[in-house]
């Protein structure tokens, strides 16, 4: 290492690159790198090994030591990089307004939904608010209501026919 740091000696860099690259590999992907990834991360770090020769210190670790540090940095930064969206995914801006046509009809059917609701009859109307606008369980309203559950689940499906019928 002292030969890359201090003299840029490409023969040492061979010779070190030829010990290191496959422990690199085999390290990356004993850690849970897939294949490519490892391959990748093991460029990075043989590349920054020539580069950054000069921060090595022997009085504060050894080559095997610097060399590992420095592939496990580079495999955490790459798994950080695969979960971050690019730049160019990510929305800049405000968002588009929707079209006042969809947004009017939107408004009409809720209008329309709200009607069919107020309509059905109150013990199906009571289930439906719960199911749907509770985000409760079919199991969970019988257990609040004291309602056999095949009485809730055939209120629900009446209810829900009757609405799809009242929303053609």
């Amino acid at each position: 290492m002292s030969r890359i740091r201090d003299d840029q000696d490409q023969t040492a860099f061979a010779e070190l690159f030829m010990y290191f690259a496959p422990r690199v590999k085999s390290f990356l992907m004993r850690s849970g790198a897939d294949a490519t990834l490892a391959e990748e991360c093991t460029q990075e770090v043989m590349a920054t090994l020539w580069h950054k020769a000069h921060l090595f210190d022997a009085s504060r670790a050894s080559v095997a030591t610097w060399v590992f540090t420095i592939a496990r940095n580079r495999k955490i930064d790459a798994l950080r990089k695969q979960r971050r969206p690019e730049p160019e995914d990510l929305v800049w801006g405000p968002e588009e307004e929707p079209d006042q046509a969809d947004v009017l009809s939107m408004q009409q059917e809720s209008e329309q939904l709200g009607r069919a609701i107020a309509a059905l009859p109150d013990k199906q109307k009571e289930l439906i608010e719960k199911a749907y606008f509770g985000d409760l369980s079919h199991s969970e309203i019988a257990e609040q209501t004291g309602l056999p559950l095949g009485t809730i689940k055939s209120r629900i499906r009446l209810a829900l026919d009757r609405l799809r019928h009242e929303m053609k």
